[in-house]
């Protein structure tokens, strides 16, 4: 399974805004795709996670490039203006 470990960049960690987004995106993608062990696709258990910016996490699934664009979007600060 492919994996990618991603730095938090949200200033926010991954909080409403940045989870919504993500998961927003992760339930666009054709395959599955987690955030430490969640499913990436619920900004309810993104949350869940209680990370915070600069907080370090394992990004996995089913297929590397589904991986990495979530991964990058973790890396993101979703929450800037």
């Amino acid at each position: 399974m492919p994996t990618r470990t991603a730095t938090v960049g949200s200033s926010v960690g991954l909080h409403a805004r940045p989870a919504a987004l993500i998961a927003e995106a992760a339930g666009g993608l054709g395959s599955t795709v987690t955030i430490n062990g969640v499913d990436a696709s619920s900004s309810l258990m993104i949350m869940t996670l209680g990370a915070k910016c600069g907080d370090t996490v394992e990004v996995a699934g089913d297929d590397q490039a589904d991986v990495d664009k979530i991964a990058a979007l973790v890396e993101q600060d979703l929450d800037a203006d």
